[in-house]
């Protein structure tokens, strides 16, 4: 089983097995929002940005190394993945902090108007409206102590130190690939 989760660190697996977690977690906020009626708040819009983002990068990264098929390549593509997850996780804190009263919330993140909540509660959110909005302060959905914030903050951390990992055994076969090479050039 073990054997099974490394070979998905290695070459180009984990930058599409980045890519399908990044996917199932936009899918996941938005099926909370849809379903659960928990609308984002400008900074749960903000950590959506994140897996849009790793999508799109890793999706050119993936093309360009088809293209001109690199090895040193992979690993700098999976460094980059790691780092926007950890800007992901960042984000994800900063989220969090504030809704525990850790941290200021931003401009931009305030107390959606009793008409916002109205309109939410009919169904009535018609383009003449603003779309409903909750307060980035709130903990609308917690589970073992941590709100999606904080969830979000651990699988992103989790998700970068996979991707360091991943970058490092890319290295670490390419080494190998290469000192096989130069044995039987010799």
């Amino acid at each position: 089983m073990m054997r099974a989760w490394l070979t998905l660190l290695q070459t180009w697996r984990w930058p599409i097995v980045a890519m399908l977690i990044s996917a199932a977690m936009l899918a996941a906020a938005h099926g909370f929002e849809r379903f659960m009626l928990l609308y984002p708040c400008p900074l749960c819009l903000r950590q959506r940005e994140i897996y849009w983002a790793l999508i799109a990068m890793t999706a050119v990264g993936l093309a360009l190394w088809r293209l001109r098929p690199i090895p040193r390549f992979l690993e700098g593509l999976n460094i980059l993945v790691g780092m926007v997850f950890l800007c992901g996780a960042g984000i994800a804190f900063y989220h969090m902090g504030v809704e525990y009263g850790w941290f200021p919330a931003p401009a931009g993140c305030a107390v959606p108007t009793p008409q916002d909540a109205a309109a939410a509660a009919t169904g009535d959110l018609g383009l003449s409206k603003r779309m409903a909005t909750s307060s980035c302060t709130d903990v609308p959905w917690a589970m073992l102590g941590l709100s999606m914030a904080g969830w979000n903050m651990v699988i992103s951390a989790i998700l970068a130190g996979l991707s360091f990992y991943a970058s490092r055994r890319t290295r670490v076969e390419n080494l190998h690939r290469a000192q096989a090479e130069l044995g039987e050039a010799l």
